[in-house]
């Protein structure tokens, strides 16, 4: 059976991303003093006392705010209650109980759903603080101090207690995909159209998605588990301490722990310095990748010409693959998971030491490795040494006369015979002495 959701929820800034964090033992959801900063749902796997589960941070409700966002925070709120098998209700034992709590714990009142109520910030641990959160009506109040990691323990036991009696054996797999790209170039609503369902918070304003959202789903009989990130920005532009700031950390944190990352750009603009500099780090990680042009229902010239304006502009990743989607009509998108099926079927390709050696032999007779001084370059053989990207070693005499052009021609002849496109392909050259 699938593993138990854990729901976190409350209004904003009584600690819930802090809690989290504790939870999940390393630092996922963004903890900052300004209220509101965690918008979209986050999930990760964590586990007590033997049993694994998920939990699910969400952002802060204020059910009575004109904040832009709050409507999309309260959808995703309530999608994520619709899924838990145990909610969180954390509050603030600083501030007391307050309008807020109480249009939060009416709302968690007519769900069917085991309700654990938690007094967050009691640094003192003082429990006749939180005698008021019993007129919530959600039972007894279980105090803590997520800054001191007291009381934790207690919460999970009490969470776990509700999970099922069944042994709980099913690992999140599948092929992680992230997307990545400029702030507003409808990443999120890629998410969802992708998704079939509404699960990230998507708005006109730019820099809306601040955390990584990791989101499981099948398609086609196959499982994956979608990250949508953060929009990224010049880094001059960016302060590291500051909320974004993390946000772009965690972009480059996705494309690491990504199988295939999506590339996406702004079809009706052009393709910009930060847009190349994105599918740097893509390329510069070793990632199999897939540029995706969303808003092609307003396309701004043909298909071919965008592609030769990519072919001049990402001249270091010549092996890229490109589509042409629409978020929001649905063109296009179909092709998607294909293709990402494709290109992580190449970075996923490995070829026999046989055939390797004799498509470079066949290389190397076209065109002589360089020599100088009478010294020449004489590759032996050479094996492909791991996938995801392919990397190939060659052994040989004299490598340090191996250039850039060269290294280039043999990946040319590589790709030429065998299909690597849209992943990297890395080519290692070593002396005798480093055999």
């Amino acid at each position: 059976m699938m593993k138990p959701i854990v729901a976190i929820v409350g209004r904003a800034n009584v600690g819930k991303s802090t809690f989290f964090n504790k939870i999940c033992g390393k630092r996922i959801s963004i903890v900052d003093d300004v209220a509101g900063v965690t918008r979209d749902r986050l999930y990760a796997d964590a586990s007590w006392s033997g049993r694994d589960f998920t939990i699910v941070d969400t952002g802060g409700v204020e059910l009575n705010s004109e904040d832009v966002f709050q409507k999309e925070i309260i959808e995703q709120v309530q999608a994520a209650i619709s899924d838990a098998n145990v909610i969180i209700f954390l509050v603030d034992g600083k501030s007391g109980v307050t309008q807020s709590d109480e249009d939060v714990a009416r709302l968690l009142r007519k769900q069917k759903v085991p309700v654990v109520l938690v007094v967050n910030k009691l640094d003192t641990f003082d429990i006749s603080s939180t005698y008021d959160f019993y007129s919530l009506g959600l039972g007894e109040p279980m105090p803590i101090s997520c800054t001191q990691s007291k009381g934790i323990g207690d919460v999970l036991d009490k969470v776990i207690s509700y999970f099922p009696n069944q042994d709980i054996d099913e690992q999140v797999s599948g092929i992680k995909i992230s997307l990545v790209g400029r702030p507003n170039v409808g990443k999120s609503s890629l998410v969802n159209r992708l998704l079939g369902k509404k699960r990230v918070v998507v708005s006109d304003v730019e820099g809306t998605t601040r955390d990584s959202v990791i989101v499981p789903f099948n398609c086609n009989k196959k499982t994956y588990n979608l990250i949508d990130t953060a929009g990224l920005r010049r880094q001059r532009s960016v302060e590291k301490q500051s909320v974004e700031g993390y946000s772009v950390l965690r972009s480059m944190g996705a494309i690491e722990m990504s199988d295939v990352v999506l590339i996406v750009l702004d079809g009706t603009s052009e393709v910009t310095e930060q847009d190349v500099r994105i599918a740097g780090y893509v390329h510069e990680a070793g990632k199999p990748s897939v540029i995706i042009v969303n808003k092609w229902d307003s396309k701004r010239c043909s298909k071919e010409e965008f592609s030769e304006i990519l072919q001049e502009k990402l001249a270091f990743m010549a092996y890229f693959k490109v589509l042409f989607v629409s978020a929001l009509t649905g063109k296009g998108l179909s092709e998607i998971m294909k293709t990402v099926d494709e290109v992580y079927e190449n970075a996923s390709r490995r070829l026999t030491t046989g055939v390797l050696n004799d498509l470079i032999h066949d290389a190397i007779l076209n065109h002589e490795p360089p020599s100088k001084g009478g010294r020449k370059c004489k590759i032996m053989f050479v094996t492909e040494a791991a996938t995801n990207p392919p990397k190939f070693v060659f052994f040989c005499k004299e490598p340090q006369f191996i250039n850039f052009a060269y290294e280039r021609y043999l990946e040319n002849r590589i790709r030429e015979k065998v299909d690597f496109s849209g992943t990297p392909i890395q080519l290692v050259f070593k002396g005798k002495e480093e055999q």
